[in-house]
């Protein structure tokens, strides 16, 4: 809709997008700052975010303001950014919370992936195929979507020459800090 008429609706007056929107003034600074530190993170993590994480990065960037920051009012705040259909949303991958600011949909295998990596934070083909009984297939075809959607990142040089498939948005990797 705002890109149609040529309208920022991040730079536009707060009053007009907060009242189309439905939110007061603090879930409309929270969501462009949820979205300035979705930008500035998604080199790193593809465009998905532990909630956590970009709970923890929020409260960094908002160090000065008193008021505090939750999980829930970042939750309410992302649920706010769904009306501008620009792609934000949370999905639950096993235990966690990820908020996919790139509108990519990610399928049943695809957050089964997610979920295997969490205790590591990456797979392989190897594992996925006997942790979650697939064809090599399977694997290989839900792995390269996630590497091309630049969810995953390659790693070829271990030591036991097996390819690692590592996932900044589930490993416990700090990502990179947001105070643009």
């Amino acid at each position: 809709m705002c890109a149609k008429v040529g309208v920022d609706p991040l730079a536009s007056n707060k009053g007009f997008w907060a009242e189309l929107l439905g939110i007061g003034d603090f879930y409309y600074e929270l969501g462009v700052q949820i979205v300035e530190i979705c930008l500035a993170t998604r080199p790193h993590n593809g465009g998905l975010i532990n909630l956590q994480e970009l709970c923890n990065l929020l409260r960094q960037k908002r160090k000065h303001d008193r008021e505090a920051v939750s999980e829930d009012d970042c939750l309410r705040a992302i649920s706010k950014l769904k009306v501008m259909g620009s792609g934000f949303e949370v999905i639950t991958a096993g235990k966690k919370k990820l908020v996919r600011s790139v509108p990519t949909e990610l399928k049943k295998d695809h957050n089964e992936i997610l979920e295997l990596a969490q205790a590591q934070g990456f797979v392989t083909v190897n594992e996925v195929e006997q942790r979650l009984s697939w064809t090599h297939g399977r694997a290989i075809d839900a792995l390269d979507t996630l590497l091309e959607e630049g969810l995953a990142m390659i790693d070829d040089g271990h030591r036991d020459g097996k390819r690692r498939y590592w996932f900044p948005c589930v490993s416990s990797v700090s990502s990179v800090g947001a105070d643009s």
